[in-house]
């Protein structure tokens, strides 16, 4: 089975991050490739980022299944790209943002979303709504850090973790914590055993998420919503 996992930024100390955390969390037999695009955005913070983001991605997934990869990952908590990625190919395409979510939902009644600023909560609140899941969501909860810091601050990132979750769970009633930046890979296991509550990592859970719908030959529908796109002149 060969996974690949899209950074879809430019920056390779966090594509290394990645990599680093998900290939001891491969399962048996799994050739896992971590991968960022060569042009883009450095950090993915604003709708516009997402945008711009977008085309390497597609070209990424595309070249992907071309390669006989068997799914992607789409490592990034917006999930940029992530229907128009799923019409283009027949192999799964990943999100994890949406996968930790339904994740999310079965280990505890709300969920907590950790995210970078107060200026992208409404986006994360909107995401949810529109993933029909917005009575299970207990709140979102500003880190203040840029994604570039969460990357490559670990120590102070974590102790920001558990201060949010604390809050989280103390003032929201939050039972799980979504870890909502793919550059948070790796932090789950540490946070979670200083403040006695589950906390998610999405890109592991989107890996392995993964791994099942290879595992069990199960694909994207292309009745409706990810249908193949129609062949088209683009001037």
């Amino acid at each position: 089975m060969k996974i690949m996992v899209i950074n879809p930024n430019t920056t390779e100390s966090m594509t290394m991050h990645l990599a680093h955390a998900l290939e001891p969390l491969k399962g048996p037999g799994v050739e896992l490739t971590v991968v960022n695009p060569a042009h883009g955005p450095v950090s993915i913070e604003s709708a516009y980022d997402e945008a711009l983001c977008i085309p390497p991605i597609l070209e990424l997934v595309k070249q992907a299944e071309r390669d006989g990869y068997d799914a992607v990952v789409i490592a990034c908590f917006s999930d940029p790209g992530l229907h128009a990625a799923r019409e283009l190919v027949a192999i799964p395409v990943v999100g994890i943002q949406e996968a930790t979510l339904h994740v999310a939902a079965q280990l505890g009644f709300r969920f907590t979303i950790t995210t970078t600023f107060a200026k992208r909560v409404p986006a994360k609140i909107e995401s949810v709504e529109l993933a029909g899941m917005g009575a299970r969501l207990a709140s979102v909860r500003p880190l203040d850090m840029t994604v570039l810091e969460m990357d490559r601050e670990p120590a102070r990132t974590k102790a920001r973790l558990m201060e949010v979750a604390e809050m989280a769970a103390k003032e929201d009633g939050a039972e799980v914590v979504i870890l909502g930046c793919a550059g948070l890979a790796g932090y789950a296991e540490e946070v979670e055993a200083a403040i006695g509550m589950k906390v998610l990592d999405p890109s592991p859970i989107a890996l392995k998420t993964a791994e099942m719908l290879v595992s069990l030959g199960l694909r994207h529908s292309k009745r409706g919503l990810f249908a193949q796109p129609p062949v088209k002149l683009i001037k």
